[in-house]
């Protein structure tokens, strides 16, 4: 909902607060980068195999054979938030993996679904969770447990290593308290800090956090941000 919220308003107000997000990484200008979603009109979540706002053909399918082995009635990742930004120059990509209160963040592995399919996204994460420990030592990422987290990161990494500089930033939305009936809502920067830290610890090294991870291709970065925007009902 609050993502929503946030792509509802102006293009300059929504590029300013999106830059701010990702600061000092990349800039997100609002006459030339492109968002998904767009307000409660376009509510769609991308998939980045699908969205053509965001990847050329050709990066599309690398990610799509990358992570499927049978297409048909599969799915994909669904962000919370996908921005195209400039990145040092280069054209790169921030995703947004949003949470509104502690009940969002998730344990569990990976459903069984089609069995080609678990085995290939298995391997996908292992294929990244290697290659970040070539990088910087401490990750543990697997389909069999965390799996909304781990994807994140593997997805991150996939595209840095197809040359577009990635920021995946964790944002915790500020005091929504009309959701405490599903979870503890987030009260300070540092509650939501502090959560997320727990909750990934045995999955993302505690220095993997705000420094860029450079693959061979390009940079990924992984930030931890708050916003407090604030749900008003009225009547």
């Amino acid at each position: 909902m609050r993502c929503l919220m946030l792509t509802s308003m102006p293009r300059q107000q929504i590029a300013s607060i999106l830059t701010r997000l990702v600061a000092p990484i990349g800039s997100v200008n609002p006459d030339r980068d492109q968002w998904s979603p767009r307000g409660f009109l376009e509510p769609d979540e991308a998939k980045l195999g699908e969205n053509q706002l965001f990847l050329q053909h050709e990066q599309r399918e690398i990610l799509t054979d990358w992570w499927l082995k049978v297409r048909q009635n599969a799915n994909t990742p669904n962000w919370d938030l996908v921005s195209t930004c400039d990145i040092g120059g280069s054209r790169g990509l921030i995703l947004i993996e949003a949470k509104a209160h502690a009940g969002e963040l998730k344990r569990d592995g990976k459903g069984k679904n089609n069995s080609d399919n678990d085995y290939q996204i298995g391997k996908a994460i292992c294929e990244a969770n290697s290659a970040l420990n070539g990088i910087l030592p401490g990750w543990a990422l697997t389909k069999d447990s965390h799996y909304q987290l781990c994807n994140r990161f593997a997805w991150t990494w996939k595209l840095a290593t197809i040359g577009i500089p990635t920021v995946l930033v964790y944002l915790g939305f500020l005091h929504s308290d009309e959701m405490r009936d599903c979870g503890m809502p987030f009260n300070s920067a540092g509650d939501w800090e502090r959560t997320l830290k727990e909750h990934s610890e045995l999955l993302v090294p505690p220095n993997a956090w705000g420094v860029p991870v450079r693959t061979s291709s390009a940079p990924l970065w992984a930030l931890i941000r708050s916003l407090d925007l604030r749900w008003e009902v009225s009547g």
